[in-house]
């Protein structure tokens, strides 16, 4: 009998965890920091996107500041490039929540891996993103906000991972920063946005987070 009981609580604290996880992290998603007050006028223009798993921002090419775009790669008909950052082995192996494995997510959040930037080029702007307007000085703090989460080698230059991305339009970069139960692919967007000054989280470790604050 006492090895039940200690079995039962052993299962109800293994199950308590997640279940507080899921109440905090929706309860703190719920809670909107508002954009930073300025006289500027948004004039510019920047998109969200998710692929149902990790979110995006996306920046028109001529958004992106010339040490952000350099050592890219790119094509001038490509007009639009988004950024995503997380775990090296969770980018790698789980393109979609199909992929997603037990033993993927156990390490992703108890093991620190390396980071990577999956950069994806568009020609043209998707139906599924979301449009936000911005302000200049929002977009300059976002483009080094972007900038400083590369991982560049001793010639100050981005490093290519040398393996394709999911499709012949995308490529993985080192990056800087260890995945985490607290830091997550969508709350390194969601910093991106706060530390921008734009309307954000308090903090959110899903995609659908973010994407309410500007539906």
């Amino acid at each position: 009998m006492k090895t039940l009981r200690k079995i039962f609580k052993c299962t109800l604290y293994f199950l308590l965890v997640p279940a507080s996880y899921i109440v905090v992290s929706l309860t703190l998603s719920a809670i909107t920091i508002e954009r930073n007050k300025s006289d500027e006028v948004p004039d510019k223009t920047i998109y969200l996107a998710s692929n149902g798993v990790h979110l995006d921002i996306v920046l028109p090419k001529e958004g992106i500041e010339s040490k952000l775009l350099s050592h890219l790669r790119h094509k001038p008909n490509e007009n639009y490039l988004a950024f995503g950052w997380g775990d090296k082995e969770f980018y790698l192996n789980t393109p979609t929540w199909n992929d997603l494995t037990l033993n993927t997510a156990f390490k992703a959040v108890f093991f620190k891996g390396s980071a990577l930037i999956h950069v994806t080029r568009y020609q043209n702007k998707q139906s599924h993103w979301i449009k936000i307007e911005i302000t200049e000085s929002e977009l300059r703090k976002l483009n080094n906000y972007l900038y400083e989460t590369f991982e560049l080698n001793n010639n100050e230059e981005k490093i290519l991972l040398k393996r394709q991305g999911y499709t012949t339009r995308d490529d993985f970069y080192k990056a800087k920063g260890s995945f985490s139960f607290y830091k997550t692919c969508n709350s390194w967007v969601n910093t991106g946005f706060k530390s921008s000054g734009m309307k954000s989280c308090l903090w959110t470790p899903f995609d659908f987070g973010l994407m309410n604050k500007y539906k």
